[in-house]
């Protein structure tokens, strides 16, 4: 399986707000670059749909290390919580209801198409990629004229 670096960051001007996600993906030495946004979002939408962009655009099934600053990203994979949430109806452990189900749900195939390593890193701490994720996404959720 050939092998990709995936780079992620979501970010939201109000939470809900006007929001933007940003990746980087970087393969044999090339990187690519992607970003969108949507209004009326939350921060933890973004950095989901970051992840599901960046994975959707893989034409073929590879070795991926994902990196986000996202906990609510990386610990629902790492922490097994994703699992326990579709074993149990997308309910959490005090039965409430999983957020962002559709997301999770598009994230799910991705999962098994891919083998892919979450990796947390701090955001704002001056790792390069995920600085330049923060860029992409704030520069998408800043383009919206009601900001």
């Amino acid at each position: 399986m050939k092998h990709v670096d995936i780079y992620t960051d979501g970010a939201c001007r109000g939470n809900p707000g006007n929001g933007g996600w940003g990746a980087v993906l970087v393969f044999d030495g090339h990187e690519k670059e992607m970003s969108g946004g949507e209004r009326l979002t939350t921060n933890n939408r973004m950095e989901l749909t970051s992840a599901i962009a960046a994975l959707s655009a893989l034409k073929y099934a590879c070795e991926v290390t994902l990196t986000s600053d996202s906990k609510y990203l990386t610990d629902a994979i790492n922490r097994g919580w994703l699992e326990s949430w579709q074993a149990k109806g997308w309910r959490k452990a005090d039965k409430s209801e999983v957020l962002n189900v559709d997301l999770w749900q598009k994230l799910v195939p991705l999962l098994k198409t891919h083998k892919v390593t979450f990796v947390w890193v701090r955001g704002h701490a001056g790792h390069p990629y995920n600085e330049r994720c923060d860029a992409l996404a704030t520069a998408y959720a800043d383009s919206f004229k009601d900001n």
